[in-house]
């Protein structure tokens, strides 16, 4: 299983970014995607998700508004479109897949929050830095 991160680099504040995750060697349609973040020093945070077909999303708060989870089953590959980004949104991103075979009760989580541990796959990463 390969999940490849690309799209990153360097915007000025209040620019736009589209990250894509090409995946291969799973069945792209039975997997949630989401994508995370980690800037310098801090932890790993969850960014946003989308079920396996697409119908359903969740977004932290601080890019609501601003960030658009997508996907193409066609295509193997999930999308995160970014705009008005700001300074806060630096860090590297990662995408991540989760199978649909933990998702028995629906696709819903506490707090709106995945949990990391969900996700068995992980991409390399793609740097998004925003200068102001």
């Amino acid at each position: 299983v390969q999940l490849q991160a690309s799209g990153g680099g360097l915007v000025q504040a209040g620019g736009s970014l589209r990250l894509s995750c090409a995946t291969s060697g799973l069945t792209f349609s039975n997997y949630v995607m989401g994508w995370f973040r980690q800037a310098p020093g801090k932890e790993r945070e969850f960014v946003a998700t989308i079920s396996w077909s697409g119908t359903g999303t969740y977004y932290t708060d601080s890019v609501k508004g601003r960030f658009t989870i997508s996907r193409d089953n066609a295509k193997n590959t999930a999308y995160l479109q970014m705009n008005s980004l700001k300074s806060d949104d630096t860090a590297v991103y990662y995408c991540a897949a989760s199978p649909i075979t933990r998702y028995s009760g629906g696709f819903r989580f506490p707090g709106g929050i995945p949990d990391l541990g969900l996700y068995d796959y992980w991409g390399q990463g793609t740097l998004v830095t925003v200068s102001s």
